[in-house]
């Protein structure tokens, strides 16, 4: 559904002359079940986890987006709009956790700004979100 949405978009924008500009970032999110604050061995991806990702455009415009994890534990968003109105920074945040073990935020910053100068079609990934267990395991200690 989102491939499609992108390549009506594209095609609308080929189509009036206006030079198009695909922006896209990628993240995980992870259950850091020792509440290290490290992703290792022990630690899983978190499927279903909701992230919102704030962008300001060249434009001055602000562009609000959510994004649900898959069961691999990543979010992608993704916008095609003309050159001109593309991101100019962005704020990845996680919102909640729907997992039954990790629903504290595991992070000390909770966001991660970022500007955003990459040409179309390329996307950065976003450091992972943590999330912990309200009561760490016993072999973690």
């Amino acid at each position: 559904m989102e491939f499609q949405k992108i390549f009506v978009m594209s095609l609308i924008l080929f189509l009036s002359g206006v030079r198009a500009w695909t922006g896209e970032i990628h993240g995980r999110v992870i259950c850091d079940v020792c509440g290290d604050s490290f992703v290792g061995p022990e630690d899983h991806s978190l499927e279903g986890a909701e992230v919102a990702v704030l962008c300001l455009t060249k434009s001055g415009e602000v562009l609000n987006y959510q994004a649900f994890t898959d069961s691999n534990g990543i979010y992608t968003v993704a916008e095609t709009m003309p050159e001109s109105d593309r991101w100019d920074a962005c704020l990845a945040r996680p919102i909640s956790s729907f997992h039954d073990y990790c629903t504290h935020h595991g992070d000390t910053k909770v966001g991660s700004k970022f500007t955003y100068n990459l040409p179309s079609g390329y996307s950065p990934t976003v450091r992972p979100f943590l999330y912990q267990p309200a009561k760490v395991p016993m072999y973690c200690v």
